[in-house]
């Protein structure tokens, strides 16, 4: 005869010390924020009290009036600063989702010689962080002639292999039934993809477009980039608020600024965030 198996449930206090743990934990990460968005309020007088505070006795807008000052100053219009930012970065991050969830697409479900090889070569390549390579790729860069380019800025962030892995990852809980079904019908590869696979990976490729957008938007690209002209939004604001401790409310305010558009397209597409951690793609 069969035991019947006890159902484990977690107990109040429980539950309440997982809370507990969460806000704590939320309260840290958020701490930072809160208290850049506070600094960038303040004059000048009260950014150097020790200990600081984190409240504004007399909050003011004088930071964000004198980084407009200083900008307007400059020789290159802000228009320009900020069309390459946004330029750069939708090409940027709309060519990487779409090459990083075709090969993802072929990597997990053909087959073809040295598959492996090359799946192992896209995990092996993550390890490897942005200051190892930079010496190689600004090698690369000046061999083809694209230094002081857009290209410069598109092709090394088109080149990542972190979408690559997670799309993979997702994907393989797709079942290739479906697929099979869908080449049964007559559906091409590229008819596959466009209408199956990428309303499944949406979850995923969204989380994608997030983490690319933010490490796109916030690079200065100091390394290819010369002509001021063609200077990111970044490089611009950085340059305006590293003039000593008289520019440190400039700086809060910078920070602000480059801090917005990232906290708002994470507001906003945290449920595929949420979902792709999870793994809720279809079982296979």
């Amino acid at each position: 005869m069969r035991r019947p198996t006890r159902r484990v449930s977690r107990s109040a206090a429980g539950n309440a010390t997982v809370i507990i743990f969460l806000l704590i934990f939320g309260m840290i990460m958020i701490l930072p924020l809160y208290y850049m968005v506070v600094s960038a309020l303040k004059p000048t007088s009260e950014l150097f009290y020790f200990p600081p505070k984190f409240y504004v006795i007399k909050p003011t807008l004088r930071n964000f009036l004198s980084l407009i000052k200083l900008q307007a100053q400059s020789d290159v219009p802000f228009e320009r600063y900020l069309f390459n930012s946004v330029f750069v970065t939708v090409i940027s991050t709309v060519g990487y989702v779409l090459l990083a969830s075709m090969a993802a697409y072929a990597l997990s479900k053909h087959k073809f010689p040295l598959k492996n090889t090359i799946t192992k070569s896209v995990v092996f390549a993550i390890l490897f962080r942005p200051e190892v390579t930079s010496v190689p790729l600004y090698i690369l860069m000046v061999k083809a002639h694209i230094i002081d380019n857009y290209w410069a800025l598109i092709l090394p962030a088109m080149s990542g292999s972190f979408g690559v892995f997670l799309l993979q990852q997702f994907l393989d809980n797709v079942p290739n039934e479906m697929i099979e079904a869908a080449r049964i019908d007559g559906a091409s590869e590229f008819v596959i993809y466009r209408k199956l696979i990428m309303p499944m990976l949406k979850p995923a490729w969204m989380t994608v477009v997030i983490f690319t957008f933010i490490s796109i938007w916030n690079t200065t690209a100091a390394q290819f980039i010369y002509s001021e002209d063609m200077k990111m939004l970044p490089a611009m604001l950085s340059s305006l608020s590293t003039a000593g401790v008289t520019r440190t409310g400039v700086a809060a305010a910078v920070g602000v600024l480059m801090m917005f558009p990232s906290v708002v397209i994470f507001l906003l597409s945290q449920n595929s965030i949420v979902e792709t951690m999870a793994h809720s793609g279809l079982k296979g």
